[in-house]
Parts: structure tokens; sequence; C-alpha cells
């Protein structure tokens, strides 16, 4: 049996405050603990509240007797509290900084009043973690595991130093799930090394053990001396605090055994649909695609879109759209195709090829059971091909504004005016416009406004690298007048080019019509074609004043019905984007019309 280090300490548990009842008890088995490994910490340091703690964790074998006494360091709380002594050739050669012998997890280190802290060599390597820093004045430490990924193993403050109190607090934690498997591979266990004070209330059972004593000292009756109790008065808490005592404990306690937390395991889970539990094995056996699927809840992406470790980019294999995350060459969902507008469909033999346990389990959180899906429109168009839609629209407005400009002499290419080049594309789908990925994130229909004004925001940056003014000196060739076009931006500018080009289409005009020196008729008139990228922009520049209002008046204009916002805003989502979508179609068709 563990040693009980709660019931064996000398003052009952319901006068102990909460802060070291803890510090007594071991950590459970739960792989999702975040298990505190070192710590600076103080509370109230001169009031009724006054709390000190100081806490390293030691790295002991296992095949050491427990207890352990309590060590040294504790009091000081870091592993060194200063520079080797000695300043002579090779004086540091033997210089092993240990916590009284022991290994540590944190290296921590004092001088004078400041103080330096780091996860030790030995767990980062033996772990296989990468550091990363954040933080300016309050920088921090974080370790993460970048072949799974696992992020946030490990973590904590730099440095903080101490003058009359503590600068700042440090506290490194630890996964529970890392410090274990560290620990086991070690053979060995954790031990708390800590010293703790605090102000505790004058009560009858604390004082039966100070005997009538104004201070005592107690250590364990037998066994190793796991800690030194020191409880006394002092003139100043007799004169300010008149019913508290003063509590000090330097200990020593078994807080990790070398236990390795339960396994994330995809063997033996039920997915929707299938009768028995799947395994690898059994996964790996499955040849029939067809009948063996799974349908996931596109959120499942989500995790993925919005961390650039991964690769989430869709890709097109000519008959369907094809959303595979994958990480860093390490791993890769493969065949999760789009179907539907807010569904992937994924082979079960596909879920369990290659991937982590703990990905696999992630999807399962997604699965939907096919009875769910009966009244689902598989073929409903997804936000993937609606942005696609949109490029394709994009590059036909850009090959035609290019080639309208060739009349009057402006030669830009059609990436130049877009910022896509339609052979990049056709070559390499969407991997060099993250924007476009940006843009065809999960889109689900209960959307939240915030996230609706945010996808309006990147639907509108998409196009913005048409140069205004290569399209200023399109129009002064038609004859408006420059002076009029100086303050004129993009959106009034593409109307103004849309209105020229259209009246040119509806009287039969020849492309040589197009240069003139005179003003042309109704050039700055408003053109309802053009309406939805105004309204768009209004919604990407709606401020948080009754930006709810706001919405609904904008969207009514362009026409949707606001009673589909009761259920959030991913049909006004797929509103506004169709909108868009028209009205470039409308504007390359006009030029492509008029030019020959």
């Amino acid at each position: 049996m563990p040693f009980d280090y709660l019931a064996s300490f000398p003052l009952p548990v319901h006068v102990l405050p909460p802060r070291l009842r803890e510090l007594l008890k071991p950590i459970d088995l739960s792989p999702n603990l975040r298990v505190e490994v070192a710590c600076k910490w103080e509370s109230d340091p001169y009031g009724d509240e006054a709390e000190h703690l100081r806490l390293l964790m030691a790295v002991v074998p296992c095949a050491e007797v427990d207890p352990i006494k309590a060590l040294d360091e504790s009091g000081s709380g870091v592993v060194e509290s200063s520079v080797p002594a000695d300043d002579e050739f090779g004086c540091s050669a033997d210089f092993s900084p240990s916590i009284s012998g022991y290994d540590y997890i944190v290296a921590s280190w004092e001088g004078r009043s400041f103080y330096t802290f780091n996860l030790a060599e030995k767990v980062w390597m033996t772990l296989g973690l990468t550091p990363r820093c954040i933080g300016n004045d309050q920088q921090r430490l974080i370790y993460d595991d970048l072949s799974l990924p696992e992020y946030g193993v490990a973590d904590g403050e730099i440095s903080t130093d101490y003058h009359y109190t503590l600068k700042r607090t440090v506290s490194w934690k630890m996964s529970n799930e890392y410090l274990r498997r560290y620990l086991w591979l070690r053979g060995a266990r954790g031990v708390r090394v800590f010293y703790y004070s605090a102000l505790l209330t004058d009560t009858p059972e604390i004082r039966a053990i100070m005997g009538g004593k104004s201070h005592v000292e107690r250590k364990p009756a037998a066994g190793a001396p796991w800690y030194i109790l020191d409880i006394r008065e002092q003139e100043r808490y007799t004169c300010e605090h008149n019913d508290k005592l003063l509590l000090q404990l330097w200990a020593s306690v078994d807080a990790v055994m070398p236990e390795l937390c339960p396994e994330q395991n995809a063997d033996g889970i039920l997915w929707p649909g299938d009768a028995q539990p799947m395994t690898h094995r059994r996964a790996g056996a499955l040849l029939d695609n067809i009948t063996y699927q799974v349908y996931l809840d596109d959120r499942f992406l989500e995790k993925y879109e919005q961390n650039t470790s991964y690769n989430s980019t869709p890709v097109y294999d000519g008959v369907s759209w094809n959303c595979s995350p994958s990480y860093r060459g390490q791993w890769s969902f493969t065949m999760c195709r789009r179907v539907g507008r807010n569904l992937i469909r994924v082979p079960m033999r596909e879920l369990y090829k290659g991937l982590p346990d703990r990905e696999i389990l992630y999807a399962r959180s997604f699965a939907i059971d096919r009875a769910d899906l009966a009244h689902v429109d598989l073929n409903e168009e997804h936000v993937v091909a609606k942005v696609q839609r949109l490029l394709d629209v994009l590059l036909r407005f850009g090959d035609a504004l290019a080639a309208l400009g060739v009349t009057v002499g402006l030669h830009k290419s059609a990436s130049e005016l877009t910022g896509f080049d339609r052979a990049a594309i056709r070559a390499n789908g969407w991997r060099d416009y993250p924007a476009l990925s940006r843009l065809a994130q999960v889109a689900p229909l209960d959307m939240t406004q915030q996230m609706f004004l945010a996808r309006c925001k990147s639907l509108h940056e998409i196009w913005q690298s048409v140069p205004n003014g290569y399209l200023k000196s399109l129009l002064g060739y038609a004859g408006c007048p420059r002076c009029d076009l100086k303050d004129i931006r993009s959106l009034k500018l593409l109307q103004a080019l849309l209105n020229i080009v259209s009246r040119l289409n509806a009287h039969d005009e020849a492309i040589d019509a197009f240069a003139s020196t005179q003003k042309p008729d109704g050039w700055d008139e408003d053109n309802a074609a053009m309406e939805p990228l105004f309204l768009n922009n209004a919604l990407r520049i709606a401020d948080a004043h009754d930006v709810t209002k706001k919405c609904m008046d904008i969207l009514q204009k362009l026409g949707f019905d606001i009673a589909n916002l009761n259920a959030g805003y991913g049909r006004a989502l797929d509103f506004v984007m169709e909108s868009v979508i028209a009205a470039f179609g409308i504007l390359a068709a006009e030029i492509e019309k008029f030019v020959p």
C-alpha cells in the first residue's frame, strides 16, 4: 500500500488549508490532469490570509524506501542557489546539479534575489519535446510534442525576482500522461519537495499538539523524517493577528507514481451503424469501401483548419472535394470526401490506416448515425464548392479585364490583376492561396454572427488585388473625368466600368468605341448588379454598436429572409456568397461580351 501522508500528518485534516491538503495527496491517473512540478508563490504576504509555497519535484528511484526525508532544498525551493564557489581551471568538472542527489523535473536556480526556471534537459530530451517562448515581460516557456502533435505538454514562467515581495508567481505544470511516462521510463516516482507556510486560526486541536507551548517543532515519531512541522506564536502575530498561529512545513511527499495513464486506444470502439467494435486488424481487412463508410460532421475539420501546423487545404480530384487533414509528413487522413453541405464521408478502412489513435478517437466524436441522415440532402453544395465557383468567376473576370486593357495599351496579366494564376491553380490547386482555404473553412448552419462577419471580411478581401490605378486608367481612356476619379475606390470604379461596358453592349458598339474623349453617360450612377458587393463591404465594416440590427438591415436589402437567422448565420453566408458570385459573374460576362 502507498504511504498515506495525509493520515500520518499530526494535524487534523479539517484544520489544514485546502492547498496544503492537496500537497499531501497523490495525483490520480487521469491523463487530462496537469500536475504542478515547480512553484514559487505567495498570497497576501503581510495579511490575515498569508500563504507561501516553494515547490520542486524530485525524481526518486522506486528502489528507495518511501517516504524519504524532508530534503534541504525544500527551504530554498530551487535546485541550485548559486554558481560553484571556486574560480579555478577545471573546478566545475564534477558539477552535477541535483536535489540532494536526485534528478529533478524543472531546473531552477537562484542568484541572490533572482530566479530562473526551465524544464530539465533529461525530461525534454527523453520525451522528445520542443520548446517555444511567448510573452515579453511575462515570458513563459511551453514544450510541445510535435510528433503527434500534442501542445502544452509542459509550461511555466521563465524567471522572477524577490524584493520584499515576489515580483511574479512561478508555476510549472506538466501533462500527467507525459510526466508519468517519463517517470515510468526512469523507473522512478515523482516526489514533491516543498516549503509551505500559512496563518492558521487558533483552535483547540492545534493547541493540543502544541502542548501549552508558544512554539513547537514536530517530526514523525518513526521512519524517515518526511516532514518538519513548525507551529509558533510570534509577537507581531500576537499583536496584529491574535487569533492566528504561524504554520511552517518542510516536506517530501510522493505525488506521482510510475504508473502509465490509460492509453487512448482506438481498438474496441463502436462506430454508428456498426454492430461490432472496430479494431485496427478488422478495419485493415475491410475491402468494401462503400458499405463500411463513416459520416462525420464537418466540424471535425475545425481543429485542423485553425492550426497552421496542419495541412487542411481542400483538393479536387476531378470527381469530389477531398478534405483530408495531414500533419507535417507524420500522418494523414485519406479519402475524406465532402458530401452535402456539412458532412465528410470516409471509408472505415482509411480511418485506421496509419493514424495515431488519438486522431481516430477525435474523428469518432464527430461520427453521425446514417439514420440521422435520412432527411439530409447529400447533394447540397458545400462551402468549398462555393469558393471554387467564386474563384472561377474571378479568373474569368481577370482574363476579361486584362483583354480589355490591351485594347487601350494597358498590359497587365490576369494574375497581376486578381492575384490568382490560372496555370498555378491548374497545377497545384489552392496550395499557394491560403486565403481560399480560410474562406472555405467549416461554415456550420448555426454559425455565430461574429463568425459570419469575419467570413464576409475574408470574402471581400479575396478580390482586393485588383489595382485601383489600373481601373482608373481604363476609365480615363473611356472618357471619365480624371479629376472625378481621383478619390474613387475599387467598388465604385468597378461599378463605373460595368456601367460603361453594359451601355456599349446595349448599343452593339465595337471594341474601338471604348476609348473616348467624351464623358460617358451615366458612368457614375448606381448599378443594382453591383449592390451585393457594396452590401458585403458594409457587413465587413459593421461596427460593434447595434451590429445585429445593421446585419439584419443589410441582409434584408440583399433579399435574404432574416427569419432564418434564428437558427444561425450559415444560410446568410450562403446567400451573401451567392450574391457576390452573381455580381462578379455579371461583370465578367459584360466585359467578355464586349471584348472580341
